[in-house]
């Protein structure tokens, strides 16, 4: 059986509109105009400190904002789930792998109080044992550090890592990891660019994908 690890925000759920709304706040407070959905998808990826420096970048804030504004987004974080949803075919996918006797995991930026509380909240906690966030270790994705602490806290077994971006493409390229790739999150590169073994644009493909790779 194999080791299956997923990111989180655009492979496994959407998420962007939830972000847009926190970072909107922030923006309100700052009295500076608003995300659109387009430009909150291009700003995800790696991290909630990354974001907010894109954020207040392209808001021409300055600089010493910077800090204030992360603490109320990471305090909005925590609890933003309300607009948030699973992709289609992901509980199906995830029941047959955990059926398989595959283990699964997660590494993800988001970091790891709101990454819980947004798997409580979709229903998918029980499915991963291990969850790494983007605050879980000093080195984050797409250094492949934390993906591969996500795959020892999982046991032995082949490895394999699921995600929709540069950056997790990236990371399991520099783990040595196989890389499934989902099309349908917050990718900006064409597939063709990204080094995978693999890439899907239904759930109902995964477990064949990761019995291939396997």
């Amino acid at each position: 059986m194999a080791i299956v690890v997923f990111d989180l925000d655009g492979t496994l759920i959407d998420s962007a509109p939830d972000i847009r709304a926190t970072a909107n706040d922030v923006l309100s407070a700052m009295d500076a105009a608003p995300l659109d959905l387009a430009e909150t998808i291009s700003f995800i990826g790696n991290g909630a400190g990354v974001f907010v420096r894109k954020m207040r970048e392209a808001r021409h804030l300055p600089e010493a904002r910077e800090a204030e504004m992360l603490r109320l987004f990471l305090d909005g974080y925590e609890n933003a789930k309300d607009l948030t949803q699973l992709y289609s075919g992901v509980l199906d996918a995830l029941k047959v792998l955990q059926g398989q006797g595959h283990a699964l995991g997660l590494c993800t930026n988001k970091p790891e109080v709101p990454a819980r509380a947004i798997l409580k909240h979709v229903g998918l906690e029980p499915f991963f044992p291990t969850v790494t966030g983007g605050d879980s270790l000093p080195l984050r994705k797409p250094d492949p550090a934390p993906l591969l602490a996500t795959c020892d806290a999982l046991g032995d077994g082949p490895r394999i890592y699921v995600g929709d971006s540069e950056v997790d493409a990236e990371t399991a390229d520099r783990a040595g990891i196989p890389f499934l790739l989902f099309e349908g999150g917050y990718r900006k590169t064409p597939v063709t660019d990204l080094p995978h073994a693999a890439s899907f644009t239904d759930f109902a493909a995964l477990p064949d994908l990761v019995a291939a790779h396997a």
